[in-house]
C-alpha cells in the first residue's frame, strides 16, 4: 500500500472523529476493530468491534475534544498519527499530546493503539 493511501485512511479516521461522523468512521474500520487507550476513565481500556470504536470516538467528540494533527508517520504496513488534543468540558481541561498507531488490514483499520502524554489528565477530563 502506498504512503498516500495510508495517509488517506488516517485522515479519514481523524476527520470522522472531528466531525463525529459515525458513517465515515465505520467506513475505515474492520468489523472487529479494536481501539486501546490507557487510563481508567470512560475512554480507557479497549473498545472491541467497530461499533464500540465509533462509540469511543463519539464520546470524545461529545466532550468537546479538538483533534489537531501534528504529523502522519508511516510504517512498513501501518500508519500513525501524532496529535495535540485540547478541550474543555465543564470545568475540566484537556491539553495532551498523543500518538495513535493505526494497524491496517487491507485498506481498513483493524487496531488503534493510542499513547497519551498525560493519562491522569485524560482520566479527569473523561470522568475517571
Amino acid at each position: 500500500m502506498t504512503e498516500e493511501k495510508k495517509k488517506e485512511i488516517a485522515l479519514t479516521f481523524l476527520t470522522a472523529l472531528q466531525t463525529r461522523n459515525a458513517i465515515e468512521l465505520r467506513s475505515v474500520l474492520t468489523d472487529d476493530a479494536v481501539w486501546s487507550l490507557p487510563g481508567t476513565s470512560a475512554v480507557g481500556g479497549e473498545a472491541k468491534g467497530a461499533e464500540a470504536v465509533v462509540a469511543k470516538g463519539q464520546f470524545l467528540g461529545s466532550h468537546g475534544v479538538d483533534f489537531a494533527l501534528l504529523h502522519v508517520l508511516y510504517g512498513w504496513t501501518d500508519v500513525a498519527i501524532m496529535l495535540h488534543n485540547t478541550g474543555q468540558h465543564g470545568d475540566k481541561i484537556l491539553d495532551e499530546y498523543l500518538t495513535s498507531i493505526l494497524s491496517l488490514r487491507g485498506e481498513k483499520i483493524q487496531r488503534i493503539d493510542t499513547y497519551i502524554s498525560d493519562v491522569p489528565m485524560l482520566d479527569r477530563f473523561a470522568g475517571a
